[in-house]
């Protein structure tokens, strides 16, 4: 019996321009993820956290922080899009076309929009992609173009666990 290496995310060869990533996991936002997020970001817009008050409002409920949808969306992006990614050069065309609500249940996708080489550092390339999240209605409510240094293959850091290995010999 060996060891098999589970997935450890794309390299730069693997992306080709028009792949179409569908993540993997949705996501149930709850209350305490909107409080939680508007707090940590000091937001004091009440329509966040204050039911009286965002009853009051257009939606008639308290809105989804949209920092947390864009944070989301990323980390739901990272197992298919950025596992080997060195660094974030941005975030660019954030657009929101829908609310999220407390209770929505966010899913996502990516496409590869474009990839180059690296002109300043040979052992990775540039990757930007489109990032789509929407909702159990099927209502997109964010979308961004992310741009990202990735690792080629044979340039990025181990990821074997070693440790395992040494785990495994002292259970024997």
């Amino acid at each position: 019996m060996g060891i098999k290496q589970g997935w450890n995310g794309r390299f730069y060869e693997d992306f080709e321009i028009g792949d179409i990533y569908p993540h993997p996991l949705g996501r149930t936002v709850t209350k305490t993820d909107n409080i939680w997020v508007t707090l940590l970001t000091q937001n004091t817009n009440p329509i966040h956290f204050d039911d009286y008050y965002s009853s009051q409002t257009d939606f008639g409920k308290p809105l989804v922080d949209s920092t947390f949808t864009l944070a989301l969306v990323t980390g739901q992006s990272v197992t298919d899009i950025s596992q080997n990614a060195m660094a974030n050069l941005g975030w660019d065309k954030v657009r929101l076309p829908n609310p999220v609500f407390e209770g929505d249940t966010i899913y996502s996708y990516s496409e590869v929009l474009e990839k180059r080489e690296s002109k300043s550092r040979p052992h990775v390339g540039i990757v930007k992609v489109k990032s789509s999240g929407y909702n159990q209605r099927a209502e997109v409510v964010i979308t961004f173009e992310r741009t990202m240094m990735v690792y080629k293959k044979d340039s990025s850091p181990n990821q074997e666990n070693n440790l395992l290995t040494e785990v495994l010999k002292n259970e024997k």
